[in-house]
């Protein structure tokens, strides 16, 4: 999901556990070179609660989707409305056991419902019905409401982010022309 050219994500976390597994997790160096992001911008995402501790200096699969997620939602939203939306999803970054879902699979989910609405676009009024019928066919949760009212945040989010880039790509275009 990431947008920056630099940095390419597989948008599936899965793409990256041989590597968090082999050394045991991430280091923040690690993180940093996979999200695009800066060693201060993780580290306040960990002081202000949106991103959980790592264990030992290392990050593992949960910290890295968190914080894969937290970037590409931060694009087209407040980080502290990211962070109220996360933790209505999960409740307190640290705490594993107020989870509907993982971090994982909320990042997994989230791409994969981001990617089809990439390929195949919904106004804003249908995004809803869209993720429910995306999570019909694929998850089962007792908060199941819950998951689907974050991930239609989520989803408009997305493509509130897309319509950005599109608009800023084709301002570069009108002032390139107009200086011509």
């Amino acid at each position: 999901m990431i947008d920056n050219p630099s940095v390419q994500s597989p948008c599936r976390i899965a793409e990256y556990l041989p590597l968090i597994r082999a050394t045991d997790g991430l280091t923040l160096s690690q993180v940093c070179t996979l999200s695009g992001l800066e060693p201060s911008t993780i580290q306040n995402w960990i002081k202000r609660g949106y991103v959980p501790h790592p264990v030992g200096k290392k990050y593992k699969e949960r910290h890295l989707a968190r914080i894969l997620l937290i970037s590409e939602l931060r694009e087209s939203m407040q980080i502290d409305r990211v962070g109220s939306l996360l933790r209505y999803v999960n409740g307190d970054a640290d705490d594993e056991s107020d989870d509907i879902i993982t971090e994982e699979a909320l990042y997994d989910l989230f791409c994969d419902i981001a990617r089809e609405l990439s390929e195949d676009p919904a106004p804003p009024d249908q995004i809803g019905q869209r993720v429910a019928a995306f999570l019909d066919d694929s998850v089962k949760t007792s908060d199941s409401e819950k998951l689907a009212a974050a991930l239609t945040v989520m989803a408009n989010t997305h493509m509130a982010n897309r319509y950005k880039q599109n608009a800023d790509a084709l301002y570069i275009n009108v002032i390139d022309e107009s200086q011509k």
